[in-house]
């Protein structure tokens, strides 16, 4: 029977894709389950709890996708290239690394918020009680962040050792817990919006602990051991980590800057694209699940210099996560009004989801084909042309905004054909960027390109 490593590099592409790709998908949705959790039981609390909640949400996007998909996917691939090259102590280090990582990118963010977070949230369009019900969420969930990061940060070494079951046994405690304790905190405890972010902070609490034990009594594939980090280890994480990053703050500003743009037409149209946003925060999951998938497979197959079958491995799986969160858009534009009536019972709030279903739903495969991409550049360091097509689409969404908002058109049917036509610019940037430039066949001496 083959080991991790020998499959990684020798087995079929496509079943040892899926193989690696369905817990950490389950994983994710799990995660994702939190998210909705959350709003199902803030739903029934009110219009005011649902839009302070979708300010902070952009916030909660942010630290996901640094902890778990950008710094978090640098010492994914980082692992998956040790593991790749049989490099067992380099593999060790890294996760001593992700510690590191994860205190302090916690804290940042924590003080950050703490500071200026009333400040932010104006900025995005909130005011009275709806921001006050922002700050009472945000103020409880931030001392809670470095829970969050690590939690987040240790599971991507797992997963870039090519394990994907237990950290998705690990996020099914994490989300079973904040189940329970929405259920005590905000349902019985009569705590609200502050109950909700306590729930958050305990549900990682206890998942981070299950990790823990993981890595101390050796029951991972990578162990953790004590020792130094090397500088020679750390620069290149924060490197490849903090150009991941940007494309990370960049989908967020994006995010935020919708919020702002909706933010000004009304509270039942925040609270409706929250809960827009909120799917699409669903389909992440899938995105995810392939895209860690890839990383493993693609940085394993990199690190012991396949090259050529890490690129293939990086497309066929991209191809797949596009055309399954395409088709949940297409049947999200089929029936526009189901997601909300999962959360509300609000016509106006209904009706301003649907809204949002009908015009960027549609276009939700080249959300996932851009982002996809951008998980399996991380293990071949090729971030160039993800980076590009998230500034690209800032640029559209943030430059189209203002000028709506200058002429007058603030019809919401003109901000989300905006957002969704930067979705697809996006995804047609990253897709062509990799393939006529980082991604391109090497040419043999004849001009044929050469197969592995």
């Amino acid at each position: 029977m083959m080991d991790r490593r020998t499959r990684l590099l020798t087995a079929p592409i496509l079943p040892t894709l899926f193989r690696l790709a369905v817990p950490s998908i389950v994983a994710m949705m799990i995660m994702s389950s939190m998210s909705i959790v959350e709003t199902w039981y803030l739903g029934r609390e009110g219009i005011v709890e649902l839009a302070g909640v979708a300010l902070v949400f952009p916030i909660m996007m942010l630290s996901t996708m640094l902890s778990a998909g950008a710094i978090g996917g640098a010492v994914s691939g980082a692992t998956a290239n040790a593991v790749g090259a049989g490099d067992t102590a380099r593999a060790e280090m890294i996760l001593r690394a992700s510690v590191i990582l994860s205190v302090g990118g916690g804290a940042v963010m924590a003080v950050v918020f703490l500071l200026f977070g009333r400040a932010f949230y104006s900025f995005l369009g909130g005011e009275g009680i709806v921001l006050d019900a922002a700050m009472a969420y945000s103020n409880t969930l931030m001392p809670g962040m470095i829970l969050i990061w690590m939690t987040n940060m240790g599971a991507g070494v797992m997963r870039g050792a090519g394990d994907m079951l237990r950290p998705a046994m690990v996020q099914a405690i994490t989300s079973i817990s904040h189940f329970v304790l929405c259920w005590v905190l905000i349902t019985r405890g009569e705590m609200g919006i502050a109950g909700a972010a306590w729930a958050m902070i305990g549900g990682y609490g206890v998942g981070l602990c299950a990790l823990w034990f993981l890595f101390l009594t050796g029951r991972s594939h990578v162990k953790f051991a004590p020792g130094p980090v090397a500088r020679a280890l750390m620069v290149p994480l924060l490197r490849v980590g903090s150009l991941a990053g940007i494309q990370s703050v960049m989908t967020i500003a994006i995010a935020l800057t919708v919020t702002a743009l909706v933010g000004r037409l009304g509270p039942q149209w925040l609270a409706g694209y929250g809960i827009g946003a909120r799917l699409e925060f669903l389909l992440i999951p899938v995105i995810f699940g392939i895209g860690a998938s890839l990383i493993a497979m693609v940085g394993a197959n990199a690190g012991a210099g396949q090259r050529d079958r890490a690129i293939s491995i990086a497309w066929r799986g991209t191809f797949v996560a596009a055309g399954i969160v395409g088709l949940i858009g297409l049947a999200s534009f089929a029936v526009p009004t189901f997601w909300a009536r999962q959360f509300t019972d609000d016509p106006a709030v209904i009706q301003a989801t649907a809204t949002y279903m009908r015009t960027v739903a549609p276009c939700y495969a080249f959300f996932g084909l851009g982002l996809c991409l951008y998980f399996a550049s991380q293990s071949l360091q090729s971030l160039g042309a993800p980076v590009l097509g998230s500034l690209i689409r800032l640029i559209i969404i943030a430059g189209g905004g203002i000028a709506l908002f200058r002429s007058g058109n603030t019809d919401p049917d003109n901000i989300f054909m905006l957002v969704a036509a930067a979705m697809v610019i996006y995804g047609v940037v990253v897709a062509l960027g990799l393939r006529l430039f980082a991604w391109r066949p090497r040419q043999d001496r004849s001009g044929s390109a050469v197969r592995r």
